[in-house]
């Protein structure tokens, strides 16, 4: 539950936030619900109790990796006081896409010395693969834009009085958020349509151009920002119009009649051409490049790289609140400014926190406890939670407000409602909501309904909203049950089972400790891969063809993909400090301490002092602490 509720602005009304904008133009862009953000601004961003679950270095710089809600992250970030100079967001595109995220297999390592031996024989079994969905960027209109009115919002709590922001977006929805900012952020602010044009494969379109763009809005705060013009080498043609000197310099003569005449200009002397707001000359991130992180939707470091030079200075800080595969908080830390990296996803944590690691750089991972974090990303947790939920089943007479029904002796068809976590502002059950399903959604069920069930994460005050059903819910005889979905995931999360055994060995002059690993049997991973195969030879049958299902070895071991040992403490719960990490890759080789090497992994992990705790990360993310 939240701890309480932040202010959008500093202005207050009544403990409430006031927006000028909502005063002044009742919303300029109308469309259905688009009030219903208005009582969300109102009530404020919900404050949570924020965890920190690792140090990477002294961090003095206060580098934040945080795994939240967008405005969960705001409000955090509002109470300390921490404001932001520049904004970069890659939100969803409510483009109706599913992003799915390849996971590997890696090399068994009681065979690696085998694959080292006779590479050419390696069987295409070591390495199969298959893919997890991460998550569906699947949004109605109204939903999407009442979503990103309040996330716009809470980024601008936390924007300093000389910060930009830059909002990414394609031709699916960016029109809608341009006036959705130029509400926020005001029309003076806009500052430019970033037009990002960029190489793709030429595919046969027969009714509309191919589309090969995206646009990225960019606003101030104010008057007085942070801008630093950006140049770019010369063209050709340009250079062309030069010629050489006795000492071979290149350089022209600039006529000026209006000045009275002429003047040389060298060629060395002029920066570039200076950037305009078309960009042609940044390629997105190919499957082979090395700046690859495997993350739907990565974004090129050379795009991070001309926003934050070009809107930022030293020392300033950087914020991305659906940070991806971190390349804004890895460019950030690269040109010298400090770093905020949030996303709703355990997958980007992991990718960002492995990616920054290798770069050398300090930071605090903060875990916003905002609700539901059972799995690694929202829909796989809601696909979880509605397996949970007993006798609950599709029920082709309810519309898709309600999830489904459970079947009583009693009441006979029970709708349920499951909050959307894809959809933060679903989060809180408050009173707005509960207004909503007593009005407009109980009075469109079937005549012989008799009760609902509504589910809720977080809950302003479960009394008062009982209270207010009571007085309110007069246009049906529906009674509404409240549950909590949190009463469901007792006792749900089974952590994975390692085997190990911990030896003090001499290498060379030093005393090394080693931790090897046995056997690791993870539940969930095994369930996925039996789903998978499952499907798999359904389809094969289907178009009669030979299945080979992905099989796991007894000892586990290729189902590891990150190992870590703390050797400072052995308290369970406490942040984590790695002394010593492994990350095995795609391929079976291990990345040392963020440094790749050519050796396979061989089933340990090793470090100078006593290890007192093992953290061991899964193919699909899941991590489990051991104490020692």
């Amino acid at each position: 539950m939240a701890v309480r509720y932040i202010p959008f602005y500093p202005n207050t009304l009544q403990g409430q936030a006031v927006l000028d904008n909502f005063v002044r133009t009742q919303r300029v862009l109308r469309y259905r619900d688009n009030n219903v953000v208005f009582d969300h601004i109102q009530r404020g961003m919900p404050l949570y109790e924020v965890e920190k679950t690792e140090q990477v270095g002294a961090n003095p710089q206060g580098n934040l990796l945080m795994r939240g809600e967008c405005v969960s992250a705001c409000a955090y970030l509002k109470e300390q006081g921490i404001q932001v100079d520049l904004v970069y967001i890659d939100p969803p595109f409510a483009s109706g896409a599913d992003y799915a995220k390849k996971v590997y297999l890696r090399r068994n390592p009681q065979v690696a010395e085998a694959i080292r031996q006779a590479e050419e024989q390696l069987d295409i079994e070591e390495l199969r693969s298959f893919e997890e969905k991460m998550y569906g960027d699947v949004w109605n209109k109204e939903s999407y834009l009442n979503w990103m009115y309040e996330n716009l919002m809470a980024i601008k709590s936390v924007m300093s009085d000389t910060a930009s922001i830059y909002v990414h977006l394609d031709w699916h929805i960016g029109h809608y958020v341009k006036i959705l900012m130029d509400e926020i952020f005001g029309e003076d602010y806009f500052l430019n349509e970033i037009i990002w044009s960029y190489f793709a494969f030429k595919r046969k379109t027969t009714k509309k151009f191919p589309q090969k763009h995206d646009v990225i809005y960019s606003y101030t705060k104010s008057d007085e920002y942070v801008w630093n013009t950006q140049f770019k080498p010369h063209s050709p043609e340009y250079i062309k119009r030069f010629k050489k000197d006795k000492d071979g310099r290149l350089y022209r003569d600039d006529v000026n009649p209006t000045a009275g005449g002429s003047r040389i200009i060298y060629l060395d002397e002029i920066e570039g051409d200076i950037i305009d707001s078309v960009w042609t000359d940044i390629a997105p991130v190919n499957p082979i490049a090395q700046e690859r992180a495997d993350y739907a939707t990565q974004k090129p470091e050379a795009l991070l790289e001309r926003i934050i030079k070009a809107s930022s200075n030293e020392g300033m800080v950087v914020a991305d609140f659906f940070g991806g595969s971190g390349v804004t908080a890895a460019v950030a830390n690269r040109l010298g400014r400090r770093f905020i990296h949030n996303d709703i996803g355990i997958n980007s944590i992991q990718t960002t926190r492995d990616r920054l690691v290798a770069a050398k750089a300090e930071f605090d991972v903060l875990e916003i406890r905002d609700g539901v974090s059972l799995y690694r990303n929202p829909i796989q947790t809601m696909d979880k939670l509605k397996s949970l939920i007993r006798g609950l089943r599709n029920e082709d007479a309810l519309d898709k407000f309600w999830e489904g029904a459970i079947t009583d002796s009693k009441y006979g068809m029970m709708p349920v409602y499951i909050p959307n976590l894809m959809d933060g502002t679903t989060r809180v059950l408050d009173k707005p909501l509960m207004n909503r399903i007593l009005r407009e959604a109980l009075p469109d069920l079937p005549a012989d309904t008799r009760r609902v069930i509504v589910y809720y994460i977080d809950i302003t005050d479960r009394a008062e909203i009982e209270q207010f059903i009571r007085e309110q819910n007069d246009l049906t005889t529906i009674e509404v049950e409240l549950r909590d979905l949190k009463q469901v995931l007792d006792d749900v999360i089974i952590e994975d089972d390692v085997q190990y055994t911990l030896s003090e060995a001499k290498d060379g002059l030093l005393d090394t400790w080693k931790v090897e690993i046995t056997s690791f049997l993870s539940d969930r991973v095994r369930q996925k891969i039996e789903a998978v195969n499952l499907k798999a030879q359904q389809q094969a049958l289907k178009k009669q063809k030979d299945f080979r299902p992905i099989e796991i070895s007894d000892s586990g071991l290729e189902t590891i993909e990150w190992l870590s040992l703390d050797c400072t403490t052995a308290e369970k719960s406490a942040p984590w400090h790695s002394d010593t990490e492994i990350k095995i890759d795609n391929l079976g080789y291990v990345i040392l301490n963020g440094k790749r090497t050519n050796q396979f992994w061989n089933g340990t992990i090793s470090s100078d002092r006593r290890p007192l705790r093992l953290r061991i990360r899964n193919i699909c993310g899941d991590e489990t602490i051991y104490v020692l």
